[in-house]
């Protein structure tokens, strides 16, 4: 028995049941997801959306809507217990939909994912930047220093234009 072998016939740790290595596997998806984005896209979401995970997931749902978390890890190159945090992390934070997928069989109907349209994403967004922006602009005032600055001298307004 070689040391890839287990007892039992199960297949070894990082291994998938089609004898397919799992970390190249996903380093693969990685590749291709990330070869279809400009970067400075996906920096740009990185930063909206806290983190890397979070704007790949964010724009595979763009493409891929009403994807299940396992199918968003194929697709974003991702292991899926990454995705399935970062997912329930979106969520919470009203930056993705999910519903029960429809099933006519017995059994488990997973979650389906769908990612808020952009203009609805920067819409979110924009009071969490106009807060951070003020408290930068007051850090004198919160620092006890004399300067005096109004509560909210940054205003952000977003015209959403025609939808």
């Amino acid at each position: 028995m070689s040391q890839d072998d287990t007892a039992d016939g199960e297949q070894p740790e990082g291994v998938d049941a089609s004898g397919t290595d799992v970390r190249d596997r996903i380093e693969r998806g990685a590749d291709r997801a990330a070869g279809q984005f400009d970067e400075g896209v996906v920096e740009l979401l990185s930063w909206v959306l806290d983190t890397e995970t979070r704007a790949r997931l964010y724009i595979t749902l763009r493409q891929q809507p009403d994807s299940t978390s396992e199918e968003v890890a194929d697709e974003a190159g991702l292991y899926p217990s990454t995705v399935r945090e970062a997912l329930a992390a979106l969520h919470e934070d009203g930056l993705v939909d999910r519903r029960k997928r429809e099933s006519d069989g017995a059994g488990n109907n997973p979650y389906e994912y769908a990612a808020l349209a952009p203009s609805d994403l920067v819409s979110e967004v924009v009071e969490d930047v106009q807060d951070r922006l003020n408290a930068v602009v007051n850090l004198d005032q919160y620092l006890g220093n004399d300067h005096e600055q109004a509560d909210t001298p940054v205003t952000i307004t977003v015209d959403r234009g025609d939808d």
